[in-house]
């Protein structure tokens, strides 16, 4: 077994200092307990370390080669503890952050350039899914937290906070504009082509049990990956887009697309923050979360 490493780290300073009482001094322990300590490093290794001179000390061949290993070691430990305080001081650091592009686009961006302008020196991570994948990556370690859009399941282990309110909708483009001018049952869908996300949403399905209560069932003519492309595919006609208001607002707000009422509206939903209970999560990461809660609570 080796020895104690405060005799390593003693005889790391007399070596780099060439000075007992030199790197006593720095370490800020008696000459003597200097001494001491490095007498049982001699005495455990059987070998002299250093050789008394006019001008202090230096090492003997035995200490030459167990000095260029115990440099390595304490270099390597001072490293470390300088990488620890520059991460707990944000100075550097690493999030890793799953969001899909909905999550990202309305609710996590202004954050995110919030605590860049604070702490730029932190690498951010953003794996970009849906809520499922997210969820999988949160399962798996692979990320600090999540931002993902109800409805969704979680395990027991994991934390939910609700942060915003969102709300979806029909929309149409000028052709189908007629439709807009009454209120309608939510079986006119199965009349017309729709858009929607794919399957694997949360977004498709938290719609497809929507329209299940009143006995609705659609085939999209047109399945897509990003809400962006229903606004574009809706605005060229191609049917009834259905997605979060905010992705269609512009287009709505400038009268390219109009939203449909229905006798029965879509129930608002969430989005969510979730990470895990128990399991770790870095410094920097904390310290966004702390952030988020509190623009939330301001807000």
């Amino acid at each position: 077994m080796f020895c104690n490493l405060e005799y390593y780290k003693n005889f790391y300073y007399v070596g780099k200092c060439q000075s007992f009482s030199g790197a006593a001094e720095l370490l800020c322990i008696s000459q003597p307990a200097m001494s001491q300590s490095i007498r049982q490093l001699e005495a455990k290794l059987k070998c002299d370390l250093f050789i008394r001179t006019s001008k202090g000390v230096k090492l003997t061949k035995e200490g030459e080669r167990l000095y260029a290993h115990v440099k390595k070691g304490i270099e390597e430990f001072e490293a470390g503890e300088q990488e620890m305080k520059q991460i707990m001081q944000l100075q550097a650091g690493e999030i890793r952050i799953g969001a899909s592009d909905m999550t990202l686009q309305f609710f996590l961006l202004p954050y995110l350039e919030k605590f860049h302008e604070r702490y730029p020196e932190i690498k951010v991570k953003v794996s970009n899914g849906p809520t499922p994948e997210t969820l999988d990556n949160l399962n798996q370690g692979m990320i600090d937290f999540g931002i993902v859009s109800s409805p969704f399941e979680v395990k027991d282990d994991i934390e939910i906070l609700d942060v915003k309110q969102i709300e979806d909708c029909f929309v149409v483009g000028r052709q189908l504009k007629a439709l807009s001018e009454k209120e309608l049952e939510l079986n006119e869908l199965m009349k017309h082509p729709v858009i929607c996300l794919e399957e694997n949403s949360s977004t498709r399905k938290y719609l497809d049990c929507f329209l299940k209560e009143s006995q609705v069932t659609i085939v999209p003519e047109f399945e897509l990956a990003t809400s962006d492309m229903i606004v574009q595919f809706a605005l060229r006609n191609l049917g009834i887009g259905c997605v979060m208001k905010e992705f269609a607002r512009k287009e709505l707000e400038e009268g390219n697309l109009w939203e449909l009422r229905f006798r029965k509206q879509i129930p608002k939903r969430k989005f969510s923050i979730v990470y895990g209970k128990s399991s770790g999560i870095s410094h920097a990461a904390r310290k966004l979360l702390e952030l988020i809660r509190e623009e939330a609570a301001e807000n």
